[in-house]
């Protein structure tokens, strides 16, 4: 044989198989066949695996399916937040710039309250707040020992504009048929109007600005008696100040008084009555009584009846810088709201028993006409508090008796005890 060709047939080229094994050192046979194995039974109801039996293999195939689940939920989740992200980058750089609102000024008053409480070095208006409240709290305990089974009703009420108020009210009580004892704190802003027409009597207030923050805080009371011999009081002290945008006080003044309404006059009770008030003006000022009783009886006159009110007491507004300093009038407002218990519980005590008749009851409830009248008609403090914005009309409307009557062409016999208080009241008296 021809020693070329049996080399070539020597170094043929190897299969494909054969290439492989060498590369791999795997065989590439077909596997064996497996042995014949019986077909098992159909069971019609599976067992339940017990807690002790072994899981089963994870198979190739099983195992990719779990890589494969494995990897594409974090994919999944980081391209969601991917999106997200750039969404939140994007809206930073192409929404107009949202400023946070700087605190109100009662906001940052009710901070400074929490953090410091109220001191003398505290504003005037946080000072007058704190008063106003602890002296409702003393005259409504007074006033519940004269009747202990009908309780106060005290609501608590809030402006969104900022401050609030406690309303106290008894109605339908042994000793009052209505009796209402209120705080109320205002944070506002005055338009050009009111400024102006404030600026008479307050050349501080500034006459170039088209509006004003302001403040005002009062305490209100009146008392309407069951008994007719008993007689109707009202009190009312307040403070009022304006402000600049930071809080900071431009004008403040005081104002208040209280005074008497009797049905049937006695003597000794506006005697009484009109001696507390007289001496605690003394305490600042020995011109203050007269001045401010004078200012009373003008004050509470019913025009269209040409009568007085009541009998009167005290009465002043716009107290400022130009009268005394703050401290002073300050003073002045604690020592008139003092005197009040003292000037009016002997003279409630003393009379809330007394024997009456429907005669007495019928005068009582026309002379409450009269009352009406002039709150409704007249009075200023009512004015403001109703062309305040969102103002709380039931505490403001709390002066007001629980009953009245108005009665056509009524007229008192001559000499009788309601002719009596009538000339009194077309005639104010002085009673120290």
């Amino acid at each position: 044989m021809n020693p070329s060709l049996q080399y070539k047939r020597t170094i043929s080229p190897l299969r494909p198989t054969h290439k492989r094994f060498l590369a791999t050192g795997k065989s590439t046979l077909p596997p064996k066949p497996r042995p014949y194995e019986p077909e098992k039974p159909l069971v019609s109801s599976r067992p339940k695996p017990s807690q002790d039996a072994v899981s089963p293999p994870i198979t190739p195939r099983l195992q990719q399916k779990k890589e494969h689940k494995g990897v594409f939920a974090p994919y999944w989740r980081l391209s969601i937040g991917i999106v997200l992200v750039g969404s939140i980058v994007y809206s930073m750089f192409t929404s107009p710039l949202q400023l946070t609102e700087a605190p109100s000024i009662a906001d940052r008053d009710d901070i400074s309250k929490r953090e410091s409480g109220v001191t003398e070095k505290s504003p005037m208006r946080l000072r007058m707040e704190a008063l106003i409240k602890a002296k409702q709290s003393e005259i409504v305990a007074a006033l519940q020992e004269l009747d202990p089974a009908h309780k106060f009703r005290t609501d608590t009420w809030s402006r969104p504009a900022g401050g609030g108020g406690i309303s106290c009210v008894q109605q339908d009580g042994d000793v009052f048929e209505k009796a209402g004892v209120n705080t109320s704190i205002v944070y506002g802003t005055l338009p050009r109007p009111a400024i102006e027409k404030m600026r008479v009597n307050h050349r501080a207030i500034d006459p170039d600005v088209d509006s004003l923050e302001f403040f005002a805080a009062g305490l209100s009371l009146v008392l309407h008696p069951q008994n007719p011999n008993a007689p109707t009081v009202h009190l009312n002290y307040r403070y009022f100040e304006t402000m600049d945008k930071d809080g900071n006080c431009n004008a403040w003044w005081f104002g208040g008084g209280t005074d008497l309404t009797p049905s049937y006059l006695y003597d000794e009770d506006a005697i009484h009555f009109h001696k507390c008030i007289k001496d605690a003006c003394d305490k600042h000022d020995r011109g203050y009584y007269p001045r401010f009783k004078q200012w009373c009886d003008k004050y509470f006159y019913i025009p269209h009846r040409q009568e007085s009110r009541g009998v009167g007491g005290i009465f002043f507004d716009d107290l400022d810088v130009e009268e005394k300093d703050q401290e002073q009038l300050f003073s002045f407002v604690k020592d008139c709201l003092a005197s009040f218990l003292p000037g009016y519980l002997p003279i409630i005590t003393r009379r809330k028993d007394m024997p009456f008749g429907d005669r007495e009851k019928q005068w009582q409830q026309l002379r409450r006409g009269r009352y009406v009248e002039f709150n409704l008609v007249h009075d200023r403090g009512t004015s403001f508090g109703l062309n305040t914005p969102s103002a709380r009309v039931e505490s403001i409307l709390m002066s007001l008796p629980l009953t009245a009557r108005w009665m056509y062409m009524h007229e008192a016999e001559k000499g009788s005890r309601e002719d009596r208080i009538l000339n009194v009241l077309k005639q104010p008296v002085e009673w120290v």
